[in-house]
């Protein structure tokens, strides 16, 4: 029985799988869905709600693996990449190709400098929006308002992690504040109990990671967290862009072109 939906774009070749971000952020790569069809057939799975059952990293890839093509293309963007990473780990002959877009952070030293970086940007207006939106966070009551300011926090986080930032496309879908909470402490315990990136040795798959090179997240320390386990890794840093190519002025063209490029010589 399929427990999760699957938004599906006619296209003539693929099928391709988009892994969205967040956690708890569906819909949220919708847009470059969109864009990669209609020259491909386009899976955009969005990842188990919380609610009936514990929300961990084996979980959404087990998820994945029920519904995902075999062996499947996959593009994966900011923790929709480390989702791939951890099927490709997983299933290493059920990925044919993966692309890692903005992909999150696997060790302390990055997401200390993540930070710093996302802090450098911010800016006093940016400084005042966060703080406002944390107590949000802390003063929501329920579940239904918590979800909405996940939202909000995701938005705003998006702008700040932006160049210039294009409007999106596509209208939101509810988030998944518990489901974000969930998934991620199980993201940081495979990271402090040294399980992940050093299960990505068995990786057989081409990666690819495109990254925007004004993204906060360090893009040249995460590649370098992740070669040792995946020597044949390809790295495309994107001049003038976020951390969402896809909908960056600048950097749109040049990041689809690659991909799009990459995808079909696969």
């Amino acid at each position: 029985m399929q427990v999760i939906e699957i938004r599906k774009y006619a296209g003539s070749d693929g099928p391709v799988v988009v892994l969205h971000g967040g956690p708890g952020a569906p819909g949220s790569s919708a847009g470059l869905a969109a864009e990669l069809a209609p020259d491909f057939e386009v899976w955009e799975p969005l990842q188990r709600r919380s609610g009936e059952v514990p929300l961990t990293v084996d979980r959404h890839v087990a998820d994945l693996h029920d519904i995902a093509p075999d062996p499947a293309k996959i593009v994966g963007h900011s923790w929709g990449a480390m989702l791939g990473l951890s099927y490709a780990a997983r299933y290493p002959a059920a990925v044919r190709a993966l692309a890692l877009v903005g992909c999150g952070t696997y060790d302390t030293a990055s997401r200390a400098e993540y930070e710093r970086r996302f802090e450098v940007k911010l800016g006093d207006a940016g400084r005042r929006r966060g703080r406002e939106l944390r107590i949000a966070m802390e003063r929501a009551r329920g579940r239904a308002e918590r979800d909405e300011v996940l939202a909000r926090r995701g938005a705003f986080a998006a702008e700040v992690q932006a160049v210039d930032l294009l409007p999106e496309t596509e209208p939101p879908l509810r988030a998944d504040a518990a489901g974000h909470d969930e998934t991620w402490r199980d993201v940081l315990r495979r990271q402090a109990t040294g399980l992940e990136p050093q299960s990505f040795g068995v990786i057989e798959s081409p990666v690819l990671m495109l990254h925007g090179d004004d993204d906060p997240h360090p893009g040249t320390m995460i590649r370098d967290a992740l070669l040792p386990q995946i020597p044949q890794l390809e790295y495309v840093g994107i001049p003038r862009c976020g951390h969402e190519p896809w909908r960056e002025r600048h950097g749109r063209k040049p990041f689809l072109t690659a991909l799009q490029e990459w995808l079909r010589e696969r």
